[in-house]
């Protein structure tokens, strides 16, 4: 299987929500894996998010609030249905997301669904040893959130086996 390049979108901070997101940027990687039979393409990607050092931690869909979580970083890997996203807080950007798809989400950013269909189904994973909290943006905690996020360890590898390393650079 070759690794597509994934596609990267940038959130700054929000002080008008709370929102911390992050200087690192979000790797969208589209049809990653094209399997039609939904259970045995969960199965791949976490088998896939395993391989890569990231465990699978659930099979569950995208919460319909604006969330983010400062402790951990999360791979989604959408293996049923299909949503429309918004990511970077309440201010953010909307976006589809597709069986198929993998997301990467630094630690911060913020995420959530907007509609989606009834069956919409994800596997999310988090790097050994970092568990997520689930947080909404508070204007007054925004900068002891991007503080955590900022003490979040950057991950030994990408959870697809792609560019993370290279594109999430301490420098960059």
């Amino acid at each position: 299987m070759i690794t597509p390049q994934p596609e990267t979108l940038y959130f700054d901070s929000d002080e008008t929500t709370g929102y911390p997101n992050s200087p690192l940027p979000v790797l969208m990687y589209r049809d990653v894996i094209d399997i039609v039979d939904a259970e045995a393409l969960a199965d791949t990607l976490e088998t896939m998010f395993e391989q890569h050092g990231w465990p699978p931690a659930w099979r569950y869909h995208l919460y319909d609030f604006d969330h983010f979580h400062s402790t951990a970083h999360e791979v989604l890997g959408i293996f049923r249905g299909q949503a429309r996203a918004r990511l970077g807080g309440p201010n953010g950007r909307e976006l589809m997301l597709c069986a198929g798809d993998v997301l990467v989400l630094p630690a911060g950013v913020g995420h959530a669904s907007l509609e989606a269909d009834d069956d919409f189904c994800m596997v999310g994973a988090y790097p050994p040893g970092q568990k997520p909290e689930i947080e909404r943006g508070d204007p007054a905690q925004l900068e002891a959130a991007m503080a955590r996020v900022a003490n979040v360890a950057m991950p030994e590898s990408d959870p697809v086996g792609g560019s993370l390393k290279s594109l999430w650079r301490q420098d960059a």
